[in-house]
């Protein structure tokens, strides 16, 4: 077992703990307005373990939805996950299946925001990392969900002390720091686009998934960048 990993993988989620526990709590006050008993909100935030999507699925919960139009939204929200989880197999390969299974299941934004910056230094992603920082930020996510589902009602609504800004603008943070990459000022406007038409249009959650799409979309249109030194050595060829 390798220490190290692991003290760095736990340093590195506790920010992210620190940042997604506000978000926690909301969720927990917010889940048992509409119904839900303690015990349902643990089971929720134990399994399903995407903030965006519980809330989502609680909302439905409280109008009454057709579960599987509440399943099928959950699903919308969620979909990046598996253009997640298609863009780390490659830093993954030597994770066994039961592993993978394992690292997709935890894998949320940060997460994967934080491997590939980790692999694209030249760093090999290991489990004791990888788990370390999953699980900090898991433990405290479960932990107070369970804390605003007991406690919610003594801070009345929360959206009224801005909890639910907290989330959105760290992940805002996460995605200015891709600010250097190839492209990424085009495919971030088009899902800003794509996110605005489709909650205009289609409506909350599917514009999530839409704008995700757009980003895609104008990704894989856009030229490849050159591999590092490309010029270079096209310059010393002539």
């Amino acid at each position: 077992m390798n220490r190290q990993e692991i003290v760095e993988g736990l340093k590195g989620g506790a920010v992210v703990a620190l940042s997604s526990s506000p978000f926690a709590v909301l969720f927990g006050a917010v889940a048992v307005d509409n119904g839900l008993s303690l015990p349902e909100v643990a089971l929720m935030s134990a399994t399903v373990y995407a903030g965006a999507s519980q809330l989502v699925g609680i909302e439905l919960f409280g109008q009454h939805v057709a579960a599987w139009l509440i399943v099928l939204s959950i699903f919308a929200v969620n979909f990046r996950h598996v253009l997640y989880s298609a863009a780390l197999t490659r830093y993954l390969t030597h994770f066994t299946l039961a592993q993978k299974l394992l690292a997709f299941f935890v894998l949320i934004d940060p997460q994967f925001a934080e491997t590939v910056r980790r692999a694209e230094s030249g760093k090999t992603i290991m489990l004791e990392w990888y788990l370390a920082f999953a699980a900090t930020i898991y433990v405290p996510w479960l932990t107070f969900s369970i804390v605003g589902a007991a406690f919610g009602a003594m801070i009345g609504d929360p959206r009224v002390w801005a909890i639910d800004v907290l989330l959105p603008l760290y992940f805002l943070g996460i995605v200015v720091g891709f600010r250097r990459k190839p492209n990424f000022y085009p495919v971030v406007a088009a899902s800003f686009i794509g996110s605005v038409l489709g909650y205009q249009f289609v409506g909350s959650p599917w514009h999530v998934s839409i704008g995700a799409a757009f980003g895609v979309l104008v990704a894989a249109l856009m030229p490849l960048s050159p591999p590092p030194g490309a010029k270079t050595a096209k310059a010393g060829h002539s």
